[in-house]
């Protein structure tokens, strides 16, 4: 079977791509669109450091076909940021918290951060330990991330 036509829109520029239907989403990001900040990690679903929003849902992309997402609306670290350039409140929050000694987990860390807050603003230690429990973090010992995450869920919530 030969490649196939996809349209996806990353960090809100759409693409038109042709892709071989085995095409793995983290390779088109990286390689087709120079997206590197999603990483590579472990290639099996493990480790979290490949994690993207695809249409707001949490996706590993380093099992995900690239045709799988046609038409799809796809969030790396790269678009975390603001139009302008400056950094979420997230990405601030884990520059203050130090929540970066290698950086390898970061991006996929952010991103899972963000997810939650969007679904609940208020989270608890405990709802952030829980959900960023798949991705691997082999420097910081989570401490400092679920600070960064916490420190945003208490920034929003009504007081």
């Amino acid at each position: 079977m030969g490649a196939v036509s996809i349209r996806i829109t990353v960090n809100g520029e759409t693409h038109e791509l042709r892709v071989e239907p085995n095409r793995l989403l983290i390779n088109v990001l990286r390689e087709d669109l120079g997206l590197t900040g999603t990483k590579y990690g472990c290639g099996i679903g493990q480790c979290g450091g490949c994690t993207v929003l695809v249409d707001g849902k949490e996706t590993l992309s380093c099992l995900t076909l690239a045709a799988a997402v046609d038409g799809s609306e796809i969030t790396t670290i790269e678009g975390v940021a603001h139009r302008d350039g400056t950094l979420d409140p997230l990405q601030e929050a884990f520059l203050e918290q130090s929540a970066i000694q290698c950086g390898y987990c970061t991006p996929g860390m952010v991103i899972m951060g963000k997810a939650l807050l969007q679904r609940n603003p208020s989270a608890t230690e405990r709802d952030i330990r829980e959900h960023i429990r798949g991705n691997i973090c082999r420097c910081t010992g989570y401490s400092s991330i679920v600070k960064a995450i916490l420190s945003c869920a208490q920034a929003s919530s009504p007081t």
